[in-house]
């Protein structure tokens, strides 16, 4: 057994796992599933492109003369707050997260968030100074996790247990798409000699906002959260829309819900509802600490160097013209975009610890190559000589990241979350990453400019090492969800009875549709016999 599954107890039979796989058919062949697809993008998986253009963007007009002119060419902590404010706004709205899932649903949460967002992005439009466009970017951080959180979870709770991971997957990939729009967006606005070429790319990010407000309520709600509010029909009818085109849907259908239906149960009978829960159980602790990691680990794997301060990477090895570093900025988050899909559509295919150790162990080795480049560029740059080799070999391992990041902490980080917590936790573990996320990419993105500037290439030395406790954390502390429904992995590090106590509700109603198709199969037979006998 691996390490870090060793403690993997309550993981329950399969069944509905099973069930699912059993069904051959293509999504896109069922009308109700593709149409719930085709609405999850613009609605869920839009929620990423803020995200995304939010980097992205301010990494871009760090490099247009117009904004660094305007306001006054921010260095050091004043640049660095700027960039880290978004984080700030998002740590203050976490505490209230799971609240107001719970209490107001999915979809009102996206509503909400998306509102907010909107009204943030109209005041860092129209910033008059610094300090405003400091305001609007924390109301945009505000707004933002409500929206990750909801999101991340309705696609998981809505999705087809065949599909789910590489859905789940797909929706942190969209920040790629973003981060495309808005490189593009900055490069079109780089050579406009007045404001408008900041203004026009920060008042445009609230199009994925307005795209998920005139979206959102062409969703169903989760069925998962209408069981919790004692709606238990209206749940069980979108799952007969939406899981139930197949052969054998109406059984699927039936298993699926006895599956939520009892597992929501236990899992509320053994839950506060409150903060406290995520302490209650030595499950929860590991849980709790596996999450508050991969928050860190997100952000603290060097990401956020190239997506926040690339500009002055390539400034630090003697590339100067803004227009190239435009160039390299798109190149760069398109390349990402194809990394994340690619990784995205193998979920299905390979295990969740062999994916994250696989993303470890490829980014330590990188930023190591990557050091060393930047030693050897730097060093010649300040002496006068400049070195092509190395600098090539910089841009060269700029690019490697992207894969190797993909692999673990970008497509595979929702689909996990959502694995690992059940329920009744979900609201408060998702924001619980969340807010580890946000602290770290406050930290980091405040404190990179200061390190970049006073240290220089040795700035990366420090990042090195974080990776090499990656590995390590990552191979004893992380279990393997790989391969079976949300339901079925509830229990994981609980007690065993309470997974077979699910299974058992499972067992019953697929035992009484077997019972009953054979006794039809049975009246079927002998209704013929009598007739040929007549």
């Amino acid at each position: 057994m691996a390490v870090g599954a060793a403690a993997e107890i309550g993981k329950s039979d399969p069944i509905v796992t099973r069930l699912a796989n059993e069904d051959k058919k293509p999504f896109w062949k069922k009308p109700n599933l593709l149409f719930l697809y085709l609405m999850l993008f613009p609605t869920c998986m839009g929620i990423e492109l803020t995200s995304g253009f939010d980097s992205q963007m301010i990494n871009a007009l760090q490099i247009v003369p117009a904004w660094k002119k305007y306001f006054g060419n921010p260095e050091g902590a004043l640049k660095g707050i700027i960039a880290a404010a978004y984080s700030l706004g998002a740590i203050l709205s976490l505490p209230l997260i799971p609240m107001i899932n719970d209490r107001f649903g999915r979809r009102w949460s996206i509503f909400g968030g998306s509102v907010i967002m909107v009204i943030g992005a109209l005041i860092q439009g129209f910033s008059v100074h610094v300090g405003m466009y400091i305001v609007a970017r924390m109301i945009l951080g505000f707004g933002i996790p409500t929206c990750i959180v909801s999101g991340s979870s309705l696609i998981g709770e809505l999705a087809y247990p065949k599909e789910r991971p590489v859905m789940t997957s797909l929706f942190n990939v969209s920040y790629f798409v973003g981060q495309i729009v808005a490189a593009a967006i900055c490069f079109g606005t780089n050579d406009i000699k007045s404001d408008w070429a900041w203004r026009i790319p920060s008042l445009l990010q609230i199009c994925p906002s307005l795209l998920q407000l005139s979206c959102v309520f062409f969703l169903p709600e989760s069925p998962r959260w209408l069981i919790t509010k004692d709606r238990a029909p209206e749940a069980q009818a979108i799952l007969a829309k939406y899981h139930g085109e197949t052969d054998r849907g109406a059984e699927f259908v039936a298993a699926e819900f006895a599956q939520m239906q009892t597992t929501i149960r236990l899992e509320l009978e053994n839950s506060k509802r409150s903060w406290l829960d995520l302490f209650a159980t030595s499950g929860m602790r590991r849980r709790l600490l596996i999450t508050s990691m991969l928050g860190l680990f997100t952000q603290w794997s060097g990401n956020t160097l190239i997506s926040y301060y690339l500009g002055d990477l390539l400034q630090m090895i003697g590339f100067e013209d803004t227009k190239y570093i435009q160039k390299i900025n798109v190149s760069i988050a398109c390349w990402s975009l194809f990394c994340g899909v690619v990784v995205s559509l193998l979920v299905t295919k390979i295990r969740r610890r062999v994916m994250y150790l696989a993303c470890t162990c490829s980014l330590l080795l990188c930023y190591i190559a990557w050091t060393i480049s930047m030693e050897r560029a730097q060093t010649a740059k300040l002496a006068g000589t400049p070195n092509n080799a190395a600098n090539i070999a910089t841009l060269f391992f700029i690019y490697a990241y992207s894969p190797c990041y993909n692999m673990g902490y970008n497509a595979l980080t929702y689909t996990y979350m959502v694995e690992v917590w059940p329920y009744a936790e979900r609201s408060s573990g998702i924001a619980v990453f969340q807010l580890f996320g946000r602290l770290a990419s406050f930290f980091t993105t405040f404190v990179n400019p200061i390190g970049l500037h006073d240290v220089g290439w040795k700035y990366l030395i420090s990042y090195c090492c974080w990776l090499a406790f990656e590995v390590v954390f990552v191979y004893f502390m992380f279990p393997e969800t790989f391969g079976r429904t949300l339901e079925e992995l509830a229990f994981m590090f609980e007690d065993k009875a309470l997974a077979d106590e699910a299974v058992a509700a499972v067992e019953k109603v697929v035992n009484q549709d077997t019972f009953d198709s054979i006794e039809q199969k049975k009246a079927g037979t002998t209704t013929d016999t009598k007739e040929t006998v007549v």
